[in-house]
């Protein structure tokens, strides 16, 4: 109770200040689904309280099921005039919650694994095995979508959405031309008259506009479920980096960030796993730490009030966070170099971690407008959860499997081959939703896109 008092008192003065102006209402996914007040960012702040002031027990059924519904996506911070950061209010609940009732088995397992590394390994192992048999990509569209059965194809289609995007059919596809779906076609470099000077057999290009970086030594989070299921997006990261004249580090001892035991009120894991990383990346003598997931991106930002009561680590942290960021912050902007053309048309759905707790909005579409030959589509609700929500989809199948359903509704509305989008929980989440119905649309992460422009431009080798 103590956590969620502290934060309560923490943001007394914001909470004060709310007028019950109802802006979170409209932009909150369960609100807008159910209607009821309950579920609702002010009907769950309203339970938090009421727990705090000793009229709501901790363990009751209304406080644990309303609560557990939020997919914590704090679209009601981008929209909250008093500035309330419910984000840290809800973590603190959580793990009120989760001490005065048992979590499920789902929630407890995924974190279990990831924070420790001698059972993370070889589950990652065992994962890519699966999905390199191709069971799941065959088994997901087979399985019923309710019930029990229907988490187990959610959970298959998560693992199948994290196979390479240029893998069409279990075939990778020529240099010159990877067709995607029927609504896309990428060009290579040397199909489109060049796009970018050749490489002095370094690796990297000779020529062409003057790189972002200036040399400050930067390294990036590997990350778990990244690292494990999607490293080529970790190798296309430093390979764009390194283009744009930021020299990538290497650093051992970095682990998962803890975003995911943060996010489910396991913040004592969550605290202990952020200090491994505070000492990490201190001992690199990095100057940035660029991250391409959305949500590990925000934890790590967040580190300065995670360890706000560690005399030790608290300065600490405040020290990184200063140094993380986006990879988009880094390349999205004026100066980015530019590559060969890609003749694709791709839609962008923002991860609520990067718009809504990151406020980072623009950086990815610059990013992604900056690709020669790329047709970006709108997409509608591009700013609304997919319904992942780390394990959210399938511990909540009706609920998550809406949201889901209504942001591949979405997707497929605009005809784009693609969508980007910057977290994997994301990637695996909108892809499974794909997979499901059917569709050949192929989930990639923005920084895959200019990797492959730079690749086509003959910026570093095949």
């Amino acid at each position: 109770m103590t956590v969620l008092r502290t934060e309560l008192l923490e943001q007394e003065e914001k909470l004060l200040n709310c007028v019950h102006c109802g802006f979170c209402l409209p932009v909150c996914p369960t609100y807008s689904r159910l209607g009821d007040e309950a579920d609702s960012p002010r009907g769950r702040l309203h339970f938090m309280q009421a727990v705090v002031d000793g009229r709501l027990d901790p363990g009751s059924e209304a406080f644990a099921h309303h609560l557990d519904r939020c997919l914590g996506c704090r679209a009601c911070e981008s929209v909250c005039p008093s500035g309330v950061e419910y984000g840290h209010l809800l973590e603190g609940a959580k793990e009120v919650l989760g001490r005065a009732r048992p979590k499920g088995v789902l929630d407890r397992f995924l974190p279990a694994v990831m924070a420790n590394s001698s059972l993370l390994g070889p589950f990652m192992v065992m994962a890519r095995a699966l999905r390199h048999s191709r069971i799941p990509e065959m088994t997901v569209r087979r399985l019923p979508s309710r019930g029990v059965l229907g988490q187990i194809r959610l959970g298959l289609g998560m693992m199948a959405a994290t196979a390479d995007w240029r893998a069409v059919g279990g075939r990778e596809h020529g240099r010159r031309e990877r067709r995607l779906g029927s609504a896309g076609v990428l060009t290579g470099g040397e199909a489109s008259g060049g796009g970018g000077p050749r490489t002095d057999g370094t690796g990297f290009g000779t020529g062409g506009s003057e790189t972002l970086g200036g040399g400050a030594p930067t390294a990036t989070l590997l990350g778990c479920i990244q690292e494990g299921l999607l490293a080529r997006v970790n190798r296309a990261t430093c390979r764009a980096l390194e283009v744009n004249g930021y020299p990538t580090v290497d650093v051992p001892g970095q682990g998962c960030c803890g975003a995911i035991h943060a996010h489910t009120g396991d913040l004592e894991r969550a605290r202990s796993l952020a200090r491994a990383n505070i000492r990490a990346f201190e001992a690199s003598g990095v100057q940035i730490i660029a991250v391409n997931a959305a949500g590990c991106g925000a934890t790590l930002k967040d580190y300065p009030h995670l360890l706000a009561d560690d005399p030790d680590f608290g300065p600490r942290a405040t020290a990184l966070a200063k140094k993380v960021r986006d990879v988009t912050e880094l390349l999205g902007r004026e100066g980015v170099r530019k590559g060969a053309p890609l003749s694709l048309t791709v839609t962008y759905d923002a991860p609520c971690h990067l718009l809504h707790a990151q406020r980072i909005s623009e950086e990815p579409e610059f990013l992604l407008r900056a690709i020669p030959g790329l047709c970006l589509i709108p997409l509608a609700n591009h700013d609304e959860c997919c319904g992942g929500a780390g394990v959210y989809g399938i511990t909540h199948p009706d609920l998550g499997g809406w949201i889901g359903d209504d942001k591949v509704r979405a997707v497929l509305e605009t005809g784009a081959a693609v969508v980007a989008t910057g977290n994997p929980g994301c990637m695996m989440q909108i892809g499974a939703g794909l997979m499901a119905v059917g569709s050949e649309v192929r989930v990639v992460h923005p920084i895959e896109l200019l990797d492959e422009s730079y690749r086509l431009a003959g910026f570093f080798g095949p």
